[in-house]
């Protein structure tokens, strides 16, 4: 049973978020005079910014600060107010967020810290605050932020600490550092990137990334939405809201804290593959967002997202009057999926025709050092009439500065107004004098300038990633019937009830769980070492013999799996020999597993492991023994679509065995991908499932299928109950 992904109304919906960014009044709770505390800077910006609205200073200690009438607390103002900013002492945080639900405010910003991030007291008093002012039907930013800002010359609002007021435009960001924010909106205003709105979350105790995202995603003033994070609060919610978003606007983002979480002794393959970055990886995958490394990276990316198209495909037309700068920029395109094609007939005439004979034709377009504005504009021209072309990159060294850069930048950004609107252009200024602001004079306003040819193309290639995720088709989920869900559950639940606790399911339970969802699994039967020959000759041969002992996970570690076994002989051998190995490893052989060989087939794994933040994770990669040892995986956050199954099989390095590889019989791809969907349903239906290795996962030639050759399934005690 499938059906569309997609997320519900309610999570795309604006609560409150839009009167925080967009207020008519604002209290400054903590005014002061002195404009280098953070109250007093905090108003002295509402005021040199030009803040539309009404200001009322909160300071009991006097009559007056900055000019402005003050008041000793927020209800003594008699009026309405849509926004208190609050700066006070930890201490009497409580008591004036009490003032404010009294007197009726309808959002607050709370910058005083010393809450959560400090200590146990702190997060309790930050608890009892959230649960005053949901009651109260009010919205809070932070604590622990630096406040908020609003661009829209209707509003003008800066209520942060930083003196910066950066250049209005359609980028929005939200950080959840504030100290780092600052650092963002100087970076900002130093790139003259324009932006709608920051928000700075700090402990985003109740405001979090998924409100602000529901908020953009409508906001006509925002094109582009930027985000720093350092944790999830819901990613499953992230992983409903951040589609919907990216699928009219492109949400960057990077996220710190790339190292594992820790190292523990992980009990199944899915589990040891896992750690938290890629978690992120695969919640940002699935999304669309883009994913940077680097700030520097973040603002490289909005800078061409922001002023230009999103290239419709990665061949990419360059011209430079320097050979260096554009091999650079030809590696680093081809390196992240661009293209650099042969120029049409067409283009290669209209060259020649002004070039001199020893300039560079093959694309990179060499002008050998020319610097000559009329030259590069036509160059552009013809560059962007050409249909091999996408994207446009324009490559610039002042060589003799016998012109002067602004000229060349003016004719670029005449250029660029000629351009089909569909293809975007970069630029390129190798100059001590960075960028012109000429640049920006053309018909297309600001154009996107990079001090080195690398940066570009990493923007370049992000950019087109994200509009091949943007126009792909929205992806199928499998969904179990509700018959085969009373089944799974009462085979799952009646083992975890019997268990008391986490425990592996045994081999009988995964083969009717897999049976039930239909996913083939080789036939087995479990039995003591005195049956082994009997119940081999009734399996019939060959087999594989695995050995079932308590506490042995990864049975070929220590010799408990033998293949080829083709006789009853064989198999008592193999039983004792396996006994032996195992009580040198100390594990007592008690029972083995008798199973039949699979024949020719590509292994790969299907799992399951559980993040305690993001929840189930589906893995798919290459099976076998070297599973851990390859790393060549991918995951999903459940639930897992069909187009999510076939691009993490096409992430793999392993996936041109699926193909057919140098004389190799190709397998059955299809298949593959309705055996990750059917464990994606799976994990739907039985929340207490923890882990789950399917390993290796034989996919037999096209039309034959798939077929499990080894399952384990850990679980815990039913929710149910």
């Amino acid at each position: 049973m499938l059906g569309n992904v997609t997320s519900s109304p309610s999570d795309l919906r604006d609560v409150g978020v839009r009167e925080l960014l967009n207020p008519t009044s604002v209290a400054v709770v903590g005014a002061s005079r002195k404009v280098n505390s953070i109250g007093g800077a905090i108003l002295a910006n509402l005021l040199r910014d030009g803040y539309t609205g009404r200001i009322y200073p909160i300071n009991p200690q006097t009559s007056e600060v900055q000019g402005l009438r003050a008041y000793s607390s927020v209800t003594a103002v008699g009026q309405p107010i849509d926004l208190a900013v609050i700066a006070v002492p930890k201490s009497a945080v409580e008591s004036v967020v009490d003032d404010c639900i009294f007197a009726g405010v309808r959002g607050l910003v709370i910058i005083s810290a010393g809450f959560a991030e400090a200590s146990e007291e702190g997060r309790q008093m930050e608890r009892r605050i959230l649960h005053k002012v949901r009651a109260a039907g009010i919205r809070m930013v932070g604590p622990n932020c630096m406040g908020l800002l609003n661009t829209d010359p209707r509003v003008r609002l800066n209520v942060t600490f930083t003196p910066i007021w950066p250049p209005a435009g359609n980028i929005a960001i939200l950080t959840q550092s504030g100290a780092l924010g600052l650092t963002i909106l100087d970076q900002v205003k130093r790139l003259n990137l324009g932006i709608s709105s920051f928000v700075s979350v700090g402990n985003k105790a109740d405001v979090s990334g998924n409100d602000l995202l529901s908020y953009w995603v409508d906001d006509p003033r925002t094109g582009v939405v930027l985000l720093y994070l350092e944790s999830f609060g819901n990613p499953r919610k992230f992983a409903r809201i951040a589609p919907e978003v990216v699928r009219r606007k492109p949400v960057v983002a990077v996220k710190a804290g790339r190292s594992a979480a820790g190292s523990r002794a992980a009990s199944s393959h899915s589990a040891a593959l896992a750690n938290l970055d890629v978690a992120v990886d695969a919640l940002f995958e699935q999304a669309g967002v883009i994913r940077t490394q680097t700030l520097e990276e973040m603002f490289d990316v909005a800078a061409l997202l922001a002023t230009q198209p999103v290239p419709r495909g990665p061949r990419v037309g360059v011209v430079s009057n320097a050979g260096g700068p554009a091999i650079l920029l030809a590696d680093a395109c081809e390196a992240r999926g661009l293209v650099l094609p042969s120029l049409s007939e067409k283009s290669i005439a209209a060259f020649r025709a002004f070039l001199p004979p020893h300039a560079g034709l093959s694309n990179p377009i060499d002008l050998v050092a020319s610097d000559d504005p009329a030259t590069i504009e036509r160059s552009i021209r013809i560059l962007g009439d050409d249909p091999n072309i996408d994207a446009i990159v324009v490559i610039f060294i002042p060589p003799l500065m016998t012109t002067r850069p602004e000229d060349v930048a003016a004719a670029i950004a005449r250029a660029a107004g000629d351009l089909p609107g569909e293809k975007p252009i970069q630029t390129v200024f190798l100059s001590t004098q960075g960028t012109p602001e000429m640049l920006g004079s053309g018909p297309r306003g600001r154009l996107p300038a990079y001090s080195y040819p690398e940066n570009a193309a990493i923007a370049l290639s992000a950019a087109y990633r994200y509009g091949t995720w943007k126009n792909r088709p929205r992806g199928n989920i499998e969904v179990l019937p509700p018959p085969v869900i009373t089944e799974v559950r009462r085979i799952i639940c009646n083992e975890a009830a019997a268990a008391g606790g986490p425990s592996w399911l045994s081999p009988e339970g995964v083969s009717q769980v897999l049976k039930a969802i239909d996913l083939k699994m080789a036939e087995a039967r479990e039995v003591s070492l005195e049956e082994a020959a009997v119940e081999a000759d009734r399996l019939g041969y060959p087999l594989v013999m695995k050995a079932v002992a308590p506490g042995l996970v990864h049975k070929s570690d220590v010799g408990g799996v033998v293949l080829g076994l083709k006789t009853a002989s064989d198999v008592r051998q193999a039983a004792g020999h396996m006994k032996q190995r195992l009580a040198t490893a100390g594990y007592e052989l008690q029972r083995v597993l008798l199973q039949r060989q699979i024949g020719d087939g590509v292994e790969m794994l299907i799992g399951v492991t559980t993040d305690p933040v993001f929840g189930p994770l589906l893995v798919c990669g290459m099976g076998g023994i070297h599973v851990e040892l390859l790393k060549d995986v991918s995951f999903r956050l459940t639930p897992v679509s069909d187009r999510d199954a076939a691009e993490m099989i096409a992430k793999l390095k392993s996936a041109p065995l699926l193909e057919g590889y140098r004389g190799t019989p190709p397998a059955d791809r299809e298949a593959l991908i309705g055996a990750i969907l059917k464990v994606s349903a799976l994990v739907q239906a039985v929340p207490e499932l923890m882990e789950l290795d399917l390993n290796p996962v034989m996919v037999l030639p096209p039309g034959q299928g798939v077929i499990a050759v080894d399952g384990r399934m850990r679980i815990r005690p039913s929710m149910d109950g």
